[in-house]
């Protein structure tokens, strides 16, 4: 294969769409398989405590599997042991077989000041939180009774501050959730047997987060694998030298002359000329199709913003606004919110990406999602939808 390829804007977005499983060509096996399926094939899905509509670990899937059940997290982590929570991202469920890979940045933890502040703080009671674990089994936050800090992170008590730091040291891992709530146990009675806790050296370390980012992205630039989990240092030689050995080639896209993009030279044997199926998704914000932001600026011209965390008086396109995809093309945003109590989903905003018109194809293709994205919320009708 030649060592820079060329591909058009709409071959770029393409090969982006299908390595997130959403140009409507994905095949997938049904239920739970599928999700971990998903999972792996992304390399995470993040987790997230909002809930005006289903929260976005459970969304992301959904929008990729239309028979997903939010129980098929839970099973996957608690029964399967095929999925854990740790840092990728952010705090997201990531595949079990990947373990060791995470094992470095566990053995590191505290890196930053804040974090060495909060474990020479509660480090007593860290051990004492332990070894409560060691001897009653897996516990959650509720499970510790304490006096409330003032203005400490988050406001937590002292023993949920705890338990996430012996969290993020690989000390114990999530048991399982109930409801949203985690339990945590020893790691060494959470892994299962079969899972490699090799530590790998830096090499290997680094081509798994590349050919990882790469495989979950279709194309990329460097920044696009360096942000992908967090993980890949800010150097190119290991990129550099996978395109030495032919496993990854350079890619030039039409109309992106300043930026050098990255992609799996057997992705690009698969990508022929096939358009894109002209199916309709309403994506979480945190979907990993659209967090990082700058990427999806770049190769879909899609410049887009949560507004959720500023004050009401300076949100423009609502509260929790997603970004509406359509074929190959971000064509608008819609505001939602489950109205759990009235079982109705409510249309609070609809903004067209401009010169975008509604047709009927389109129009119909969103009144259908609407429906389903209700039903997956649990409610009964859409209010509020004026096209």
């Amino acid at each position: 294969m030649e060592s820079r390829v060329k591909l058009t804007k709409t071959q770029g977005r393409r090969l982006a769409l299908r390595h997130q499983l959403l140009d409507g060509r994905a095949s997938l096996p049904a239920g739970r398989a599928g999700a971990l399926r998903c999972i792996e094939r992304l390399g995470y899905v993040q987790i997230d405590t909002i809930n005006v509509i289903e929260r976005a670990h459970h969304h992301t899937l959904w929008s990729r599997l239309p028979d997903y059940r939010p129980e098929y997290l839970n099973e996957l982590l608690a029964e399967d042991r095929k999925i854990f929570e740790y840092w990728g991202h952010a705090i997201c469920y990531l595949p079990l077989e990947d373990y060791r890979f995470y094992i470095e940045k566990m053995r590191t933890f505290p890196e930053q000041g804040w974090q060495r502040k909060y474990v020479e703080r509660f480090g007593d009671l860290m051990d004492e939180v332990y070894e409560r674990i060691r001897a009653e089994g897996p516990l959650a936050a509720k499970d510790f009774k304490g006096p409330p800090r003032n203005r400490t992170w988050w406001d937590w008590k002292p023993a949920k501050i705890a338990l996430e730091l012996l969290f993020s040291q690989g000390r114990v891992m999530v048991d399982r959730r109930e409801g949203f709530q985690r339990y945590y146990d020893l790691t060494e009675r959470v892994l299962p047997d079969w899972v490699d806790t090799t530590l790998p050296d830096e090499d290997e370390l680094e081509f798994f987060f590349t050919r990882r980012a790469l495989a979950a992205h279709g194309v990329a630039t460097l920044s696009d694998i360096r942000l992908h989990l967090r993980r890949a240092k800010k150097n190119r030689k290991y990129v550099d030298r996978l395109v030495e050995s032919g496993e990854v080639v350079r890619v030039e896209i039409e109309g992106f002359g300043g930026d050098e993009w990255f992609a799996l030279s057997e992705s690009l044997e698969e990508l022929g000329e096939r358009s894109i199926a002209g199916s309709l998704h309403l994506l979480s914000p945190f979907d990993n199709f659209v967090i990082q932001r700058d990427r999806i600026k770049r190769l879909f011209g899609f410049d887009y913003a949560l507004e959720c965390y500023k004050p009401k008086a300076k949100r423009v396109m609502g509260y929790f606004a997603l970004p509406i995809l359509w074929g190959g093309d971000f064509i608008g945003r819609i505001d939602l919110k489950a109205d759990r109590k009235k079982k109705r989903l409510l249309v609070q905003g609809l903004w067209w990406e401009d010169g975008k018109r509604v047709g009927e194809e389109l129009g119909e293709a969103l009144k259908q999602k609407l429906d389903e994205l209700a039903a997956f919320n649990g409610c009964g009708e859409v209010a509020g939808l004026s096209l």
